[in-house]
């Protein structure tokens, strides 16, 4: 079987439950997925070149895609003639195969989208506030659903297979960093969020970090033409994932990845609303927008309105400016300790904010590291993420489509319903 077909893996056991091929109900599940995901993976292949990569006999692989197709999951294309022999008939995944929900739960924003079979999103609610509560945001999830499944035909709502979250792990902490008044955040420790959403929505739910579930979805809808990479995604805090072998690596604890508490130098001439940056100090304080925020808000600006207009970011000016230096500056140092553990290819950057301003992080990223120290380390390129803002969200509306269909996000998140 083609080793690069298999989705995100972590490495890990698989959860009880997961198909395994243990049996022969189990094996033909198997190959149902390792079909599916070979064909997601290259856009369309014909039956032939399918038992080929999948090393499937000929009939094996015919009654896969048989029942595939009469399951609606897959579609056939026009037959394609070659010199000799039979025509060839690629099949494609059907679009409106299965549905999914993706709910992200930020520190400053929620939302929530409705994603094809092909990653495509059909519709998306979002609201944004100074802090996430507990309460406000299971409200927004009742009111969000309906909305952005009303377009949807309703004879295709039994096709909606599951709703993925994405959110940071410890959500309260680095509450102080935000602004939320003390012990405001603290009912998310003890939160069922995967029960309560699963009871909301009617829904199995499938919960994960939200940077972790960004690199899933570069990983699996991006077109960084890497299988070896760092990640960095730069929201309210920034965050990341690894990627090694085309297979996202989540670690032995799930916590793979956790790029923003890796420390980085201080320097004392660099300043953030009046604090001294020397010493050490970890890499959310440095490329993180809640650093942008606070020196907006220094300046005597509403920093929440960057998440309220993306169209604010344009009139930013010096201040802007600022950041990206601090920022960039930052992801090197990052980035310089990241390919002393591993070889990796790329350093790939994407964030919560318009692509100008993703577009000038990254050449500010390149130009700090010029002027690092990298002797013995394999050079590595920094690229643009090809996702965009919608990461996080594209990412766990992922979730549901490899936990029923996909090879295979073991390990990345955890499941109720």
């Amino acid at each position: 079987m083609d080793p690069h077909a298999a989705g995100p893996s972590s490495g890990r056991e698989p959860a009880p439950g997961r198909m395994r091929g243990s049996n022969q109900s189990g094996l033909r599940a198997h190959n149902e997925r390792a079909v599916l995901s070979l064909i997601r993976r290259h856009g369309e292949l014909a039956k032939a070149e399918i038992a080929r990569r999948t090393g499937l006999s000929a009939q094996t692989a015919s009654v896969i895609m048989r029942a595939l197709e009469a399951e609606q999951l897959v579609l056939r294309d026009k037959p394609r003639r070659g010199r000799v022999g039979q025509p060839s008939i690629p099949m494609r995944l059907n679009p409106a195969g299965a549905f999914s929900l993706g709910l992200k739960i930020g520190r400053r924003s929620v939302e929530l989208v409705l994603m094809d079979f092909l990653g495509t999103v059909r519709a998306r609610e979002r609201s944004t506030y100074a802090y996430p509560e507990l309460a406000p945001v299971l409200d927004f999830v009742r009111g969000a659903q309906a909305r952005v499944i009303a377009g949807l035909d309703s004879r295709l709502h039994d096709r909606i297979v599951g709703l993925g979250v994405a959110m940071p792990y410890e959500l309260w902490s680095w509450a102080e960093e935000i602004d939320a008044p003390a012990g405001r955040m603290d009912e998310w420790r003890d939160a069922d969020i995967v029960g309560d959403l699963a009871e909301i929505t009617g829904l199995t739910v499938n919960l994960a970090n939200d940077a972790t579930a960004a690199c899933a979805a570069e990983n699996v809808f991006g077109d960084t033409r890497s299988l070896d990479y760092v990640y960095f995604f730069v929201g309210a805090f920034v965050g990341g994932g690894i990627v090694m072998g085309g297979n996202l690596v989540t670690g032995r604890t799930g916590n793979a990845g956790a790029l923003g508490s890796m420390p980085v130098p201080r320097a004392a001439r660099e300043g953030v609303a009046g604090v001294r940056l020397d010493g050490f100090e970890q890499l959310i304080n440095f490329a993180s927008i809640h650093v942008l925020e606070k020196m907006i808000a220094a300046e005597g600006g509403d920093p929440l309105i960057l998440w309220k207009d993306p169209a604010a970011w344009d009139d930013l000016g010096p201040v802007l400016d600022h950041w990206l230096g601090i920022a960039a500056r930052g992801l090197a140092y990052a980035i310089v300790s990241a390919s002393a553990v591993y070889d990796f290819e790329c350093a790939v950057i994407d964030g919560g904010f318009p692509e100008s301003v993703r577009t000038r992080l990254v050449a500010a990223t390149q130009r700090a590291m010029v002027r690092l120290r990298r002797q013995g380390l394999t050079p590595l390129d920094i690229r643009a993420g090809t996702i965009g803002a919608s990461a996080r969200e594209i990412g766990s509306a992922s979730l549901p489509f490899f936990a029923r269909f996909l090879l295979d996000h073991r390990g990345l998140s955890i499941e109720a319903g």
